[in-house]
């Protein structure tokens, strides 16, 4: 299993930017996918989570009504639509797939990808 993240950059505090997540090696039907944050110096931290079977979402409280997670089956993509950033958003930003017992607890997951850096500026 691959997972490939991208769009991460510089963006002023108020933008927005989307970060996808392309996942290849194995299907996925069963799987949930996350997106996790890791800012320097701070553990990583959960962000959003959605279940590829139903698209159903779940978020964390920081980032609740400016984060959007969706996904896209026929591409195995996952995207992470960050509205109205904030300077406390920056951070390496990771998507990892899990198994439905996977919330937001990053060693309950089973891959990762690479990592994609958001940096806010204010």
């Amino acid at each position: 299993v691959q997972l490939q993240a991208s769009g991460g950059g510089l963006v002023q505090a108020g933008g927005s930017l989307r970060l996808s997540c392309v996942a290849s090696g194995r299907t996925f039907h069963n799987y949930v996918m996350a997106w996790f944050r890791q800012a320097p110096g701070k553990e990583r931290e959960f962000v959003a989570r959605i279940a590829w079977i139903d698209g159903s979402t779940y978020y964390a409280d920081s980032v609740e009504g400016r984060f959007t997670i969706s996904r896209d089956n026929a591409k195995n993509t996952v995207y992470l639509q960050m509205n109205s950033l904030k300077p406390e958003d920056t951070a390496v930003y990771y998507c990892a797939i899990g198994r439905s017992i996977s919330w937001g607890t990053p060693n309950t997951y089973d891959y990762w990808g690479q990592g994609t850096l958001v940096t806010v500026s204010s």
